[in-house]
């Protein structure tokens, strides 16, 4: 990727503090991208992640917000803009499980996770059209998962979510093509991530050799496809699914 093609261009990451989020925030700052972060509730690891942003010659901010509240997120979008100008890249990364034997689970809980991943994303995505078609440009790289493509017990509301990403992306591809706004999705599979480590070896060790290359992927795996998509270098690419999983799904 030319890191001509983005300095002093912004990208909005949310969750942007940790993980898989995170690792998209410094690689979109290394490749000369401001970054601003969207993060839930972690002001320390938001405030670290600013820093290294920094550190790597971006300039950074972190916004605390709910991402499955369109309000919150709208302001948020005005902040953002009015702190970086208009952003030419979004990576929704906001997810949350709430795991459970679908028969078994709460209402609630079913909801939470549809709300935050992709009613999230919808509020994301429908809060910067305006700023994408204005510009008459854009990226949209939407981070779904395997699960969304083939399901996973104990996971119906994950999954479910992770699904309708999807097809939001895709619909979203369809409807701002004609203004150069390009939309995609990434599946990661199983990744080393901060819930991954607090899972047993042995449970962890059964993951890996699930997987054709034997091992977990890492965030920052996923962090170099999401900053392709990011670029100048794909703006041939859109309403794309692309798989980040070792082989997994083949």
């Amino acid at each position: 990727m030319d890191e001509k093609d983005t300095t002093h261009r912004c990208a909005l990451v949310t969750g942007g503090s940790r993980g898989i989020g995170r690792a998209c925030a410094e690689r979109l700052a290394r490749a000369g991208f401001d970054v601003a972060i969207v993060y839930a509730g972690n002001a320390e690891a938001a405030a670290d992640c600013v820093a290294a942003l920094e550190a790597l010659g971006a300039r950074a901010k972190a916004y605390r917000c709910d991402v499955s509240d369109a309000a919150a997120v709208k302001q948020t979008v005005k902040q953002v803009t009015d702190d970086f100008g208009p952003v030419w890249a979004l990576v929704n990364d906001a997810g949350i499980t709430r795991d459970g034997l679908f028969a078994r689970m709460r209402d609630e809980d079913f909801d939470r996770v549809l709300d935050v991943n992709l009613k999230g994303t919808f509020n994301m995505v429908r809060a910067l059209a305006r700023n994408f078609v204005r510009q008459r440009g854009g990226r949209i790289v939407n981070v779904s998962s395997v699960v969304g493509l083939h399901g996973n017990a104990g996971q119906v509301n994950y999954a479910a979510s992770k699904a309708g990403v999807i097809g939001l992306t895709k619909s979203v591809a369809r409807e701002l093509a004609g203004r150069g706004v390009t939309a995609n999705a990434v599946a990661p599979g199983f990744i080393a991530t901060d819930m991954t480590e607090k899972l047993p070896q042995d449970v962890r060790d059964g993951y890996a050799a699930r997987v054709p290359l034997g091992r977990l992927g890492t965030a920052e795996e996923v962090a170099e496809v999401v900053a392709f998509l990011a670029s100048d270098a794909a703006s041939y690419v859109t309403g794309e699914v692309i798989r980040i999983d070792g082989g997994l799904c083949m």
